[in-house]
């Protein structure tokens, strides 16, 4: 019989991320990842529920919610439902979480959320190894410089230039 085993959580982390790794060197991040649900209860009340789920993260999506995300940052998550058993004093016990393939963080810049500083900016600016403003600070491309013409828009070869690129 097939089976289909697919997680689509979209909510806010509920703690700081901590970074570790394992013996053989690949990152690992246990985040905690707060979904809330609004619905109409049969009083005609809305009601708020907030599901708490246990998520991780493998490899350079770890290091990369460390490096970027806060408490309460806004998270969509992609992943897989797995079941980690054990016995303590005795006694078996399960729990179930979420291992991720695919995470987005969402918001916007400048105080909008999606983690970074403390306004939320998200990323810090980046800054090449001699200490200027690296490709992503300039103005424009980094392909075009301000000497050279603008790429043309019409299409290549003859035409009359009402010639639609597309």
């Amino acid at each position: 019989m097939a089976s289909y085993n697919r997680v689509i959580l979209l909510g806010n982390l509920t703690r700081d991320p901590e970074l570790r790794y394992i013996q053989s060197g690949m990152a690992v991040s246990e985040i905690g990842l707060a979904v809330n649900d609004r619905r109409k209860a049969a009083n005609g009340e809305w009601v708020e529920e907030t599901t708490f789920v246990d998520v991780t993260l493998w490899g350079r999506t770890a290091e990369t919610a460390t490096e970027y995300l806060t408490k309460g940052s806004p998270l969509l998550i992609e992943g897989r439902l797995k079941l980690d058993t054990w016995e303590k004093d005795g006694q078996k016990r399960s729990k179930l979480r979420v291992v991720c393939d695919r995470m987005q963080m969402l918001g916007g810049r400048g105080g909008q959320g999606g983690g970074g500083g403390p306004q939320g900016g998200g990323r810090p600016a980046q800054r090449s190894a001699a200490g200027g403003d690296s490709q992503f600070n300039q103005a424009g491309p980094p392909e075009y410089a301000d000497d050279m013409p603008p790429p043309e828009l019409s299409g290549g070869g003859g035409g009359g230039g009402d010639d639609i690129p597309f």
